[in-house]
C-alpha cells in the first residue's frame, strides 16, 4: 500500500466523535459498491458520499477531515522514516484474530513496530488487576512461561501488575510478546529504549490503535482492553475486582463466548474471580490447569457464609413449632443482638413471623404449628 493510500487511511481513523463501527460500515459500503470506491475516490469526490450512505453531520466530518491531508501526509512520511509499520484494516498483514474477535469494531488503522510475524502466531492474554497480589502475580509467570513452551505468543498491555509480568515473564524465558499500548506509539519512547533488545531479536512487537502521538489518558486504556483481548485466541486471568478493565473486559468476552480462564481464588481472599467463574469463566489452577468446580465451591466466601447460616437456620426452625430469635441466637452459637436476628429472618423468604401476646415467634412457612399459648 503506498504513502498515499495510507494517508487517507489515518484520516479515516483519526475523524473525531465518530464510531469506529461507523467509519469501517464506511468503508465497507465503498467496498461493495460496483465500481468500488477507493479510499482515495471517498474522500476527494463528495458525490460518493451520498452513494455510501453519510448523513449531514457525517458529510461535516469528512470535510472537516480533508483538512487534515496534507498534515497526515507529513505524519506517514515521518512514521515511516521512524521504522514505524501503518495496517490498515484491509491490509494483508492486518491480524486477522483481530477482525474476527472485534468484528466492525476492529481499529480502522494500527501502528506497529517490531516482529510482524508476532500477528500471525498463536497467541494467549494475560490480564488481571494493577494491584495483583504475588499469588496472582506467581500465576501470570506460570502461564507466561507455558505460553514460551507452547510457542505461543503473549499478548500484554503495559500496564502495571499483571500486564508487565506477563510480558517480562514471557521475554525473560525467550518467548514472544505483543505489546498493546494505551497511547500513541510515537509516545513510547521509554518503553522502546527498554524493550530494544527484545524488538531487534524479534521477540517483542509494540501495536497501538491510537493517534500515533496521542498521550496516554484512561480513556484510551479502556479503549485498549478489548484489543488486547481481541488479540489472543485464549484469556487468561489472574485477579480480578467487580469493576474496571478486567472485570468489564471479561464479562464483554464472555458475551461472545470467547475462552476466559480464571484463577481460582483462596476463600480469604479479595477479588471478584469467584464470580467471573459463576458467570460462565472456566476455573483454572495457579498452573492453568482446568479445574472441576462444584455450585458450592463457585460461590464467593460471602455467599457461602450466608447459605450456612440459612440452613443452620431452618434446620433449627424445622426442629421447633416456633421460635424467638434470642432462642435462635442461643442454638446457633453466634454473637448476635435479638435485633440483628430479626431483620435476618424477615428477608428470609422461608421463614414468617407470629406475634403473640406481644412477642415474637418465627416458624417455617407452610409449616403445621400448635398455639403455644
Amino acid at each position: 500500500m503506498n504513502k498515499q493510500e495510507l494517508t487517507y487511511w489515518i484520516t479515516l481513523a483519526l475523524i473525531p466523535k465518530m464510531w469506529t463501527k461507523r467509519k469501517n460500515e464506511i468503508y465497507v459500503n465503498c467496498f461493495q459498491h460496483v465500481p468500488q470506491i477507493s479510499i482515495i475516490d471517498l474522500f476527494e469526490d463528495s458525490s460518493n458520499w451520498d452513494i455510501v450512505g453519510l448523513n449531514e453531520t457525517e458529510k461535516i466530518q469528512f470535510e472537516e477531515a480533508r483538512l487534515q491531508l496534507a498534515n497526515n501526509s507529513f505524519l506517514v512520511e515521518d512514521l515511516m522514516s521512524q521504522g514505524y509499520d501503518i495496517l490498515p484494516v484491509t491490509h494483508e498483514e492486518y491480524p486477522k484474530l483481530l477482525k474476527k474477535n472485534l468484528k466492525f469494531n476492529a481499529p480502522v488503522v494500527i501502528y506497529i513496530k517490531g516482529n510482524k510475524s508476532l500477528l500471525k502466531e498463536e497467541s494467549i492474554a494475560i490480564v488481571g488487576s494493577r494491584s495483583a497480589d504475588e499469588k496472582s502475580l506467581a500465576f501470570t509467570e506460570n502461564i507466561a512461561r507455558k505460553a514460551v513452551t507452547d510457542n505461543k505468543v503473549v499478548v500484554s498491555g503495559f500496564a502495571k501488575g499483571v500486564d508487565r509480568q506477563a510480558l517480562d515473564s514471557a521475554v525473560n524465558a525467550n518467548g514472544k510478546s505483543i505489546i498493546v499500548l494505551p497511547q500513541g506509539i510515537m509516545t513510547f519512547g521509554s518503553g522502546f529504549k527498554q524493550y530494544l533488545k527484545y524488538i531487534i531479536q524479534g521477540n517483542v512487537l509494540v501495536m497501538s490503535a491510537f493517534a500515533p502521538k496521542a498521550p496516554w489518558s484512561v480513556e484510551f486504556a479502556m479503549a485498549r482492553n478489548p484489543i488486547i483481548y481481541g488479540m489472543a485466541s485464549e484469556i487468561f486471568v489472574a485477579q480480578s475486582d467487580d469493576k474496571g478493565g478486567t472485570w468489564a473486559g471479561v464479562l464483554d468476552g464472555l458475551r461472545k463466548n470467547r475462552p476466559i480462564y480464571v484463577r481460582y481464588p483462596d476463600n480469604n481472599e479479595k477479588n471478584a474471580n469467584r464470580l467471573l467463574i459463576q458467570k460462565g469463566a472456566f476455573a483454572v489452577d495457579i498452573c492453568g490447569k482446568t479445574l472441576t468446580i462444584s455450585p458450592n465451591e463457585q460461590k464467593a466466601p460471602k455467599q457461602l457464609e450466608k447459605d450456612t447460616l440459612d440452613s443452620n437456620i431452618i434446620a433449627v426452625l424445622n426442629s421447633v413449632e416456633m421460635i424467638s430469635a434470642k432462642e435462635i441466637i442461643s442454638k446457633l452459637h453466634i454473637d448476635w443482638r435479638d435485633d440483628k436476628m430479626k431483620s435476618y429472618l424477615e428477608k428470609m423468604s422461608q421463614v414468617e413471623k407470629k406475634k403473640i401476646k406481644n412477642r415474637i415467634y418465627y416458624n417455617l412457612k407452610g409449616k403445621a404449628q400448635r398455639e403455644l399459648f
